[in-house]
């Protein structure tokens, strides 16, 4: 189940998006497992390769302060239908959270999708040692 408070936090910080040329706000909400939140919205580039989404800078604040431990991911998007992670976030989502951790999709209409990291990429890129 979503975290009404998380997906608040979610749709606020999309408010924050640098979106000049895709005009497509995302905001993202983490929760570590001690109850830290870290906000992010996507930052684009003119160079559009530099632009980093929304999940990827809460997870970057979060991993450069230390935490490595997430419990839950809230992604809200201007979308129709509930926002999905690009293939990139959804990687590095599965390079620091563990398989089960709930990720929740949000629609501009405040319709939700809860998902795990596993459903969202099943057969993900992992560490080959």
């Amino acid at each position: 189940m979503a975290d009404t408070s998380l997906v608040n936090l979610a749709i606020e910080a999309s408010k924050n998006a640098y979106v000049p040329y895709s005009h497509f706000p995302i905001g993202a909400a983490l929760k570590t497992k001690d109850g830290h939140i870290f906000l992010g919205c996507n930052i684009e580039n003119a160079s559009f390769g530099l632009t980093n989404c929304g999940e990827r800078t809460a997870i970057f604040k979060a991993v450069s302060e230390g935490y490595r431990e997430f419990s839950e991911l809230a992604i809200y998007g201007k979308t129709e239908k509930p926002v999905s992670p690009c293939g990139a976030c959804r990687q590095v989502m599965s390079e620091f959270f563990e398989s089960s951790v709930e990720v929740t999709l949000i629609s501009k209409n405040g319709e939700t999708v809860v998902m795990t990291v596993e459903e969202l990429l099943p057969y993900s890129f992992t560490d080959l040692k």
